[in-house]
């Protein structure tokens, strides 16, 4: 069983492909295809959840990510898989959970929901723009030199992220404001969560405003080949490695704002698209 090839990078919601392997998932059945148009949960940065919809007319009601050791054996699943996303030695595979088997063999239709699939990949678009906007309106809390996202702001995002998760038309974004980040030079005394939301928002409303195209570099067809999405901003383009799905520009949002909680040891952006 080669890694899965998957076609949902270029926007696909449909495909048809044969159903190369089977594994059980509790009491439900993961199938997986030679290819597919599914996006499925990664074990390793869990943020954009799993697609919707049917596959062999077969409801999907989980796609998870699947690991094969290039030796043999049995497939690991999701948290169950031992190593990180894309390391050598292993076939990566897209699983699609179903209540009922199909067989091995047989070749399939599969149909995502594009309607979920389009209002998760417009919360993932605005998810990496609030952060740059959140990176740029904290750029004069760093007292020290530090790692400088795309477009020249030191990276508050990357430094002091603790989970993302993507929902339909929005994020929660969670970083924390601990020892750790201050070693590394900022400084969270006096931060007004309201005026930086301000800011935030403020910026965003010139990039949607802007129409920004966006675009997704793919060097390969598998799973875990390393994708990464880019913007072309008013103030330059920007780049962030991401392995989901997303609109084709910024107009497409229609709305995006942000809001900030502060609370002890961590700052918590929820950002919403209003289409």
């Amino acid at each position: 069983m080669n890694s899965t090839v998957v076609t949902f990078p270029h926007g696909h919601v449909n495909g048809r492909s044969t159903i190369v392997g089977a594994v059980p998932v509790g009491e439900r059945h993961g199938l997986v295809t030679a290819e597919t148009p599914f996006h499925p949960l990664d074990h390793t940065w869990p943020d954009q959840p799993a697609d919707r919809g049917t596959i062999g007319g077969l409801t999907v009601v989980d796609c998870v990510t699947g690991a094969l050791p290039g030796s043999g054996g049995e497939i690991a699943l999701g948290s169950g898989i031992p190593v990180r996303r894309g390391s050598d030695g292993w076939r990566w595979l897209v699983v699609h959970v179903t209540e009922e088997p199909l067989p091995v063999g047989a070749e399939v239709d599969l149909v995502v929901d594009a309607g979920h699939r389009a209002a998760l990949s417009a919360g993932h678009t605005a998810c990496h723009l609030a952060a740059l906007a959140l990176n740029a309106a904290l750029a004069g809390r760093w007292r020290k030199e530090t790692a400088a996202d795309g477009l020249g702001h030191p990276d508050f995002d990357q430094s002091a992220i603790t989970s993302s998760r993507i929902v339909p038309y929005g994020s929660v974004d969670v970083y924390r404001l601990g020892k750790s980040l201050r070693k590394k030079g900022f400084t969270a005394e006096g931060l007004d969560p309201a005026q930086v939301a301000a800011e935030v928002n403020e910026r965003l409303k010139g990039w949607v405003a802007s129409g920004a195209p966006v675009r997704l570099d793919v060097p390969g067809p598998e799973l875990t080949a390393r994708r990464t999405w880019s913007c072309a901003l008013p103030e330059g383009e920007a780049s962030i490695p991401c392995g989901g799905t997303h609109v084709g520009s910024a107009a497409e949002l229609g709305e995006v704002t942000v809001e900030l909680a502060l609370e002890e040891q961590a700052l918590t952006m929820r950002t919403t698209v209003t289409p």
